[in-house]
């Protein structure tokens, strides 16, 4: 149990809340769901202190959840009461730290624990949303709000309850966008695996509430997992898992041809005019010329400079949103090569030989049931080896 603090029973505050602070995907997908709540049912897995806890059933065939962590450190980091991951990037404390560049220096000490969540909880309860409130390392800021204005509230996404405190403020980040999940992951609600049936000695049948599966590697590394790495961001195999993912996907690669300045912009809504792509890209460069064809569902962004394109490229490949549409981003072709497909495609082929003059085809067909004119002459023929009398052979007359 957490430290009390002597003599002054004002300081001791235990979490008394109504609802929890839950990501959508350990909400789950039923709207009917039944939720028990349990006042000072345990302690925060993070600050030891009493708070109060939540448990429901996701959906069919998922296992129970509940809240592991109190309100005011899911608040402090902005992540979900139970997967401990952000709640508006879906992604866990490690990476995105890593890709705002944030330096965790909360104490892990019991006493350093309880001064700071006391003190948090004091600043969440007179500050705004989006007011600083302190500086946690010199590297990293926390504001009131959350990273994405306000947390809290079912759902995540920066859209809960205003007063949570959070890392950075409003972020835009291109990086965490090309690793953030666009809707729930429900997979991650199901049971786990029975340990009695994999060595087959599970008698529950039907009736067990593990699933029945052989694991896929007994080996696998995401079977270590802890809160306390996950919710510190060290030592996390799911963020190590998806950093290297990110690592090896595929980049675009600028044209040799240091003249091209054009970028291709496929997958194009056709509501979308030129001011939208305007304020998207202009912060990598100036634009010079903007050329949308709305019934291709394509455009052509021109920048002043090849140093300019290339960066616009690089922050916006696979990340851009438009009108609710991934945008397909390519380099532009440059004029040579252009030349080059307009010169092959002009190239006059040469006609089959033994063609006859008048290959023109036949009538079309007649109604149902009449039977189409016969042709006359070598009408119908198209190819020297459709002419019956090629090779000498004449027919009856």
């Amino acid at each position: 149990m957490s430290l009390q603090t002597k003599g002054d029973p004002t300081k001791q505050h235990w979490e008394d809340s109504d609802f929890p602070i839950l990501c959508q995907t350990c909400l789950g997908d039923n709207p009917y769901m039944r939720m028990t709540k349990e006042k000072h049912g345990k302690e925060c897995k993070i600050c030891t202190r009493p708070f109060t806890v939540f448990r429901w059933c996701p959906g069919r065939g998922m296992r129970f959840k509940k809240t592991e962590v109190c309100q005011t450190c899911a608040k402090v980091k902005n992540v979900c009461q139970t997967c401990i991951f952000d709640l508006q990037y879906g992604l866990p404390v490690q990476v995105r730290d890593q890709a705002l560049g944030i330096v965790d220096n909360v104490p892990k000490s019991a006493v350093n624990k309880e001064y700071y969540a006391q003190n948090m909880e004091a600043q969440m309860a007179v500050a705004e949303p989006g007011a600083l409130a302190i500086d946690m390392s010199g590297s990293g800021t926390l504001s009131v709000g959350g990273v994405g204005g306000a947390v809290g509230g079912v759902g995540g996404g920066g859209g809960g309850a205003p007063g949570g405190v959070g890392v950075g403020g409003k972020v835009n980040n291109a990086y965490l966008k090309t690793l953030a999940r666009t809707g729930p992951y429900y997979k991650r609600n199901r049971a786990h695996i029975c340990s009695f049936w994999v060595k087959g000695n599970c008698n529950r049948g039907e009736e067990c509430p593990y699933r029945h599966e052989m694991p896929t590697d007994p080996n696998n590394p995401l079977a270590k997992q802890n809160i306390k790495d996950r919710y510190y961001g060290v030592n996390d195999p799911v963020a190590d898992k998806i950093i290297e993912r990110a690592a090896s996907r595929p980049r675009l690669e600028p044209p040799a041809d240091k003249s091209v300045m054009t970028l291709y912009l496929g997958n194009i809504d056709p509501a979308v005019t030129e001011q939208d792509i305007r304020d998207v890209f202009y912060q990598h460069g100036t634009i010079t010329n903007i050329t949308l064809v709305s019934k291709q569902g394509c455009a052509f962004l021109e920048y002043s400079a090849r140093s300019e394109a290339e960066r616009a490229a690089e922050k916006s490949y696979n990340s851009v949103l438009l009108k609710g549409k991934k945008i397909k981003i390519l380099w532009g072709k440059s004029k040579s090569q252009q030349s080059q497909n307009n010169a092959s495609a002009n190239i006059n082929l040469q006609p089959v030989p033994g063609l006859p003059p008048s290959a023109k085809t036949g009538p079309g067909p007649g109604p149902p049931g009449v039977r189409p004119p016969q042709q006359k002459g070598l009408q119908g023929i198209h190819y020297p080896s459709q002419d019956p009398t090629r090779m000498g052979t004449s027919g009856k007359r």
